[in-house]
C-alpha cells in the first residue's frame, strides 16, 4: 500500500520516496500524510548538530499542514481527484523530508552532515519549494475547512514559495574550521587542541562513544563507496575518519567503557564459510548483497543485469517478482566484510580493484596518513608515561585502530608501541591485560609486528597470559596471537620449544569457551606445520580432547578445525596410534557422513587414509565393516575437489583390496605410504 523504509536500509542523503499506489483510497492517503507529518514534527525534540534553522522552519510549516490534514479527517470530507493528486505529491515530498531529517540527526553522521551542509541546505530549499508548488495548485476553495486553518495553509504556501533556506553561517564557519585542520594535517602540522575542541563542541561530540560512532559511520560510508565502485569521495571520507580517530584518542580522557566493551567482539580466529556468501547468479562472493521481493539475496550488480535483461522471475525460486526494488542486506554485508577482513580475501578477483582489507595498505589520503602518524606517537607516549587508566585507554585505541587497517598497524608498530604493550601484560588489571593482548594480536598480523614481538621477548609474556591470564578472554586472545606468530617457520619452532606454549593451548581446550577452544585448536594446527611439534602435541594429551570435541560440539567451524588437527597428527605413526587408541573411527566416519562442510569432509578422508596407511590392518578392518563409508567416499568423488577426490580413491582402493585378498596380500598391495598429506 504505502511502503515504509528502514533507516538502516538506506544510504545517507539518498531519498527513495515511493509514490502512493493509484488505487489507494483518499482516507488511507490522508491518514498516511498525518502520520508522516507527526513523525516529522517529532524531530523537534531531537538534536540537530547542523541545519538547526532550516529544520526548525520546516517543522513549523509541516506542523501547520498537519492541522489542516487532521481537520479534513475529523470532518470526514470527501476529496476530489485533483486534491488527491496534490496530496500524493505532498506525500512524496514529506517522505523525502523525513529522510533528510533522519540523516541530519543520524547517529555518527554529525561531521559528515557538517561537511555536506551546503548540499543539505539545497535539499531543504528544493523540498520546501515542492511543498509550495503542491499547495499552489491545490484548489483550497473545494475543501470545506475552517477559515482560520485555510488562511494558515495559504500563509504556508506563500512562505514556502518565498522562503530563503540558506546555509547557516555557523555551519559554514564550522566546515571551514574542519577544512583548516585537515589542511594542517596534510602539511605535517599537528593542529591546536583548542581548534579541535571547538569543532567537537559545535557538533555536540562530548563523549568518547559519540566520537567513536562518528568513526564507525565514516568507515561504513567508505565501505559503501568502495562496494559501489564510486570512490571519488573516499579520500575525503578517509581524511575525516583520520581526524575523528585522532579526536577520539586525544580529546577524550575517559573511555565510555561499558559501551565500548560491546563494540569489540570476542577475538576469535574466524573460519566463516564463504559458500554462504556467494551470489546464486554469479557464484562469487557478494560485494553489495540486496534482497528482492521473494526474500532471496543476490549481489546487486548480478540481479540488476538479470532485471535489465527483462527477467521478472526470481532466479533462485522461480517465483514472479512483485516489484524491482532492491533492499540492501546490511547484516549479511557486514558478515562478508568481517570474513574477508579476517582472511585477507579479495572480493574482486575478476574486477579491476580489490575492496577488502588490502586497500588499507596505503592510507586513504595524505591527511589520513599524517593524522595516523601523529596519533601513533601520541599513543606510544601514553603507553610509557600515562597513568594506568591512560595506558588502558591507549591500548584499547590501538586495539580498534589496528583491527582492520594495514597502514594503521604499520604506523603503530613503527611508533614502538609493542614493547610497551608487552609490559602491560604483567599488570594486575584484567581490562588492561585484555586490551593489551588484543592490541598485540592485531599488530601480530603485520610482518614487522611479528618480528617486534619476538625480538622484544614477547613470547614469554604471551605464554604467561595463555597459562595464567586474568580472564578467559585474555587467554583465548593469547592463543589467537600465537596462531599469527606461528605463520613464520622460525617462530613455530620457538613456540613449540617453549615449555608452556602447547600445554597452555591444551589447557584452553579443556577450560575455554567455544571461542577459546577454537583459537587453541587453530593455533595447534599452525604449530603442527613444523613436524617436530607433533610429538609435543601428542605428549600434552591433546587427542582425547579433540575426539571429545567431535563427539559433543555443535559448532561446525570448531569441528572442522578439530578435524584439521587430527588429520595432521595422523600423518605419522605415533599420531595414528594415539587416535586409534581412542576408538574414534566410527565417530570420524559418522562426521564424514553428516558434515555439510567440504573442508570437514576432506579432513575426515585425510585422517582415515592416514590411519589406514600408518595404523595397520586393524584400522582397515574396522572401516571395511562400515557399510556407509563407501557411499560417502563415492559421493566425495563428485562433490569434492581434485585433492579430496584423490584421497577418496586411495582409501577406496585400500578397502577394496581388504575385501578381495587375505591380510598378507592386503598389506603387500596397499597404496604407497604418503610422506605428507596436505590438509590445509
Amino acid at each position: 500500500m504505502i511502503q515504509s523504509f528502514n533507516q538502516n536500509d538506506r544510504r545517507v542523503l539518498k531519498f527513495p520516496a515511493v509514490h502512493p499506489c493509484e488505487g489507494i483510497s483518499a482516507e488511507t492517503l490522508l491518514s498516511s500524510l498525518i502520520t508522516l507529518s507527526s513523525s516529522i514534527c517529532n524531530y523537534q525534540s531531537k538534536f540537530f548538530a547542523t541545519q538547526r534553522r532550516n529544520a526548525r522552519e520546516t517543522i513549523r510549516e509541516i506542523g501547520i499542514l498537519r492541522m489542516f490534514f487532521e481537520e479534513i479527517q475529523d470532518r470526514g470530507l470527501a476529496l476530489s481527484y485533483s486534491i488527491v493528486l496534490c496530496f500524493s505529491e505532498l506525500h512524496i515530498t514529506f517522505q523525502k523530508i523525513q529522510f533528510l531529517f533522519e540523516d541530519c540527526t543520524r547517529e555518527g553522521a554529525r561531521l559528515w552532515m557538517l561537511m555536506k551542509s551546503e548540499f543539505v541546505t539545497t535539499q531543504f530549499r528544493v523540498l520546501i519549494r515542492e511543498v509550495a508548488t503542491a499547495l499552489d495548485v491545490m484548489p483550497l476553495n473545494l475543501i470545506d475547512v475552517g477559515g482560520e486553518v485555510k488562511e494558515l495553509v495559504e500563509l504556508v504556501a506563500k512562505q514556502a514559495s518565498k522562503a530563503k533556506f540558506e546555509l547557516d553561517p555557523d555551519d559554514e564557519q564550522g566546515a571551514r574550521l574542519v577544512l583548516s585542520i585537515l589542511n594542517q594535517f596534510e602539511k605535517g602540522i599537528e593542529p591546536e587542541f583548542q581548534a579541535i575542541k571547538q569543532v567537537l563542541d559545535y557538533l555536540g561530540i562530548k563523549r568518547w562513544s559519540v566520537c567513536n560512532n562518528e568513526v564507525k559511520f565514516l568507515e561504513e560510508q567508505i565501505g559503501f563507496q568502495c562496494s559501489d565502485f564510486d570512490e571519488k569521495e573516499v579520500p575525503f571520507l578517509g581524511s575525516l575518519m583520520g581526524f575523528m580517530n585522532y579526536c577520539r584518542a586525544v580529546a577524550f580522557e575517559e573511555l565510555d567503557y561499558r559501551n565500548a566493551n560491546q563494540m569489540v567482539n570476542s577475538e576469535t580466529i574466524s573460519c566463516l564459510n564463504p559458500e554462504d556468501f556467494r551470489c546464486p547468479i554469479s557464484l562469487e562472493l557478494m560485494i553489495d548483497p540486496v534482497t528482492v521481493s521473494t526474500g532471496q539475496t543476490y549481489d546487486r550488480c548480478s540481479i540488476q543485469k538479470w532485471l535489465k535483461a527483462g527477467n521478472m522471475l526470481c532466479p533462485k525460486t522461480g517465483k514472479r517478482l512483485t516489484n524491482t526494488e532492491l533492499i540492501p542486506n546490511i547484516s549479511l554485508q557486514k558478515l562478508i566484510q568481517r570474513f574477508c577482513n579476517d582472511k585477507g580475501i579479495s572480493l574482486a578477483k575478476s574486477r579491476s580493484q580489490s575492496h577488502d582489507i588490502t586497500r588499507t595498505i596505503a592510507p586513504a589520503s595524505p591527511v589520513a596518513a599524517e593524522a595516523m602518524r601523529f596519533l601513533s606517537k601520541f599513543l606510544a607516549r601514553k603507553l610509557v608515561f600515562g597513568t594506568v587508566e591512560q595506558k588502558n585507554k591507549a591500548a584499547y585505541e590501538i586495539r580498534l585502530l589496528a583491527k582492520s587497517n594495514i597502514f594503521n598497524r604499520s604506523c603503530l608498530t613503527e611508533a614502538c608501541t609493542i614493547p610497551s604493550l608487552l609490559n602491560l601484560l604483567s599488570l594486575n588489571n584484567m581490562s588492561t591485560q585484555e586490551n593489551a593482548i588484543s592490541a598485540l594480536l592485531k599488530l601480530s598480523k603485520h610482518t614487522i609486528g611479528k618480528t617486534e614481538i619476538i625480538e622484544n621477548g614477547g613470547l614469554r609474556q604471551i605464554h604467561e597470559v595463555l597459562k595464567k591470564g586474568l580472564s578467559l578472554e585474555a587467554r583465548q586472545i593469547a592463543a589467537a596471537t600465537l596462531f599469527y606468530l606461528s605463520s613464520v617457520k622460525e617462530y613455530r619452532k620457538l613456540i613449540g620449544e617453549a615449555p608452556d606454549a602447547i600445554p597452555g593451548l591444551v589447557e584452553l581446550i579443556k577450560e575455554g569457551t567455544s571461542c577459546g577452544k577454537k583459537n587453541a585448536v587453530v593455533a595447534l594446527f599452525a604449530l603442527l606445520l613444523s613436524p617436530e611439534n607433533s610429538k609435543r602435541v601428542l605428549e600434552a594429551g591433546t587427542v582425547p580432547l579433540l575426539i571429545d570435541i567431535l563427539a559433543s560440539s555443535d559448532k561446525a567451524e570448531l569441528v572442522t578445525d578439530t578435524l584439521a588437527v587430527l588429520a595432521s597428527l595422523a600423518e605419522n605413526a605415533e599420531g595414528a596410534v594415539a587416535i586409534l587408541q581412542t576408538s574414534s573411527l566410527p565417530l570420524i566416519t559418522k562426521t564424514l557422513r553428516c558434515s555439510t562442510s567440504k573442508a570437514g569432509k576432506e579432513y575426515c578422508i585425510s585422517t582415515l587414509l592416514s590411519l589406514c596407511t600408518n595404523g595397520g590392518v586393524e584400522a582397515v578392518a574396522v572401516l571395511a565393516r562400515d557399510p556407509s563409508l563407501m557411499a560417502s567416499l563415492y559421493a566425495n568423488l563428485t562433490d569434492g575437489n581434485s585433492h579430496s577426490s584423490k584421497k577418496a580413491r586411495s582409501l577406496m582402493k585400500i578397502l577394496h583390496n581388504f575385501h578381495g585378498t587375505s591380510t598378507s596380500e592386503l598389506m603387500a598391495s596397499a597404496v604407497p605410504h604418503e610422506q605428507s598429506v596436505h590438509v590445509w
